[in-house]
């Protein structure tokens, strides 16, 4: 399987809801030279959510998946358990890193099915690909992919219902960082 990743920027959450929206996937080439077209994906609704590409640890899923030529625009959910303290602490320390920026990064998990070689940059274009899974990843990689809200209520909404402590904002100069910071790359 093959993974490309993206960072996340976090705009505002709600604690209950431990939901994200951003773009998992875009056509850009990536460091080894590769491209992963949006469109060339397949997939069924709800996509796993991994925390670090790790098929035993599962924190969620992907509930909603846009797909567009200048990328995949996702929803997804962080559970909460309830019973089991190993997957508290587990689904916990996502949602803490993902909430604290620790964690910034979003990495499709795929099976290329067709593909070309790319003579400019050595790398392949991959055209049709099954998506198994996305995964919240501590290294990050693409300059055109980030998340861009982490909520379920609005913030206006949080704050007239006195819950101002739900909600937390990065500044404005907190998101230009992100944004600059975000690159893109495909492990093999």
């Amino acid at each position: 399987m093959r993974r490309a990743y993206s960072t996340v920027s976090v705009k505002s959450l709600s604690e209950d809801a431990r939901e994200f929206v951003g773009i998992a996937s875009t056509p850009s080439v990536d460091r080894v030279g590769d491209i992963v077209e949006p469109l060339g994906a397949k997939f069924t609704l709800p996509i796993p959510l991994l925390w670090q590409h790790d098929k035993n640890a599962p924190i969620g899923e992907i509930v909603d998946a846009r797909v567009s030529k200048t990328g995949i625009q996702v929803k997804a959910r962080i559970f909460k358990a309830t019973q089991s303290r190993t997957l508290m602490d587990r689904l916990d320390e996502a949602w803490e890193s993902v909430k604290l920026g620790l964690v910034k990064g979003l990495s499709i998990g795929f099976m290329p099915n067709e593909y070309e070689p790319m003579k400019e940059t050595g790398g392949y274009r991959i055209t049709k690909w099954d998506w198994h899974e996305l995964s919240a990843v501590t290294v990050a990689a693409n300059s055109d992919a980030s998340i861009t809200a982490i909520k379920s209520i609005d913030r206006e909404v949080l704050a007239a219902l006195g819950h101002r402590d739900d909600v937390v904002l990065l500044t404005e100069k907190d998101r230009r960082v992100c944004r600059k910071s975000d690159v893109f790359y495909l492990t093999k």
